[in-house]
């Protein structure tokens, strides 16, 4: 890869960007890390340090806030975190065992190993609403295979109160319960189908509880690590 990369050093990006969307070329830009991992939206100071939500694409490659048209939000089928911080899914049992094993969630470089949840639909709308996220795609669906049941938390309990918003604080945020709603699982291994009518009947009701929570539909949906094994709902990148 360095050496398709070497005609690129000591450019003016910017300047090569925007020439670009002039042209109307199509430019994909990439974050690194996940919403709540944001230096100023994040959970601080449970965070990294710098932006990690869509708006920082624009300050790094220096293009202006109208030239990105679409947002793609890539969330797991599950929850996952890194090092210290509120986790209100967290599972510490044989279940996050499992999903922690069968996700291979461990640091590529430091094998540090991730703490696992199920998927937090409190926190994926607050990365939603800040990113302004046109379209999602859901990865690692294949890791829930072999559960007998799913948890999903909607909501959270502060005292006798549910919110349906993450609080402002992480502090406040350790304070809550998830509110978790349960579906069967399915014992198939998904990583083969190549077809979202071959999905088991279970997966597949996992996805439209998701969508319908989220209230959007997923456009994307990966059931394992290799190009060939995304299934499209919808092409993002045919226009």
């Amino acid at each position: 890869i360095a050496e398709e990369l070497s005609p690129y050093r000591q450019k003016d990006t910017s300047l090569m960007v925007n020439k670009m969307l002039k042209s109307n070329k199509r430019v994909l830009f990439e974050g690194a890390q996940g919403t709540m991992l944001d230096i100023i939206h994040g959970t601080y100071p449970f965070v990294t340090s710098s932006s990690t939500i869509s708006g920082s694409a624009c300050i790094g490659a220096g293009v202006g806030p109208t030239s990105i048209k679409n947002v793609i939000g890539v969330f797991k089928a599950y929850t996952t975190r890194v090092g210290s911080g509120p986790f209100p899914t967290e599972l510490n049992d044989e279940v996050g065992k499992k999903i922690q094993t069968d996700g291979h969630e461990f640091g590529a470089t430091t094998g540090r190993a991730r703490r696992c949840g199920w998927l937090d639909l409190v926190a994926l709308k607050y990365a939603i609403r800040i990113n302004g996220i046109t379209n999602t795609a859901l990865m690692k669906l294949d890791v829930l295979s072999g559960h007998e049941k799913i948890g999903v938390c909607t909501a959270y309990k502060i005292g006798d109160e549910v919110i349906t918003e993450l609080p402002p604080s992480p502090y406040e945020l350790e304070q809550v319960t998830p509110v978790i709603e349960y579906l069967p699982g399915w014992k198939e291994d998904i990583s083969k189908i190549t077809q979202l009518k071959d999905l088991p009947r279970h997966a597949t009701n996992y996805i439209d509880f998701v969508s319908n929570h989220l209230g959007s539909p997923i456009d994307v949906i990966s059931v394992g690590p290799g190009r060939e094994q995304t299934l499209w709902v919808k092409p993002l990148f045919n226009s």
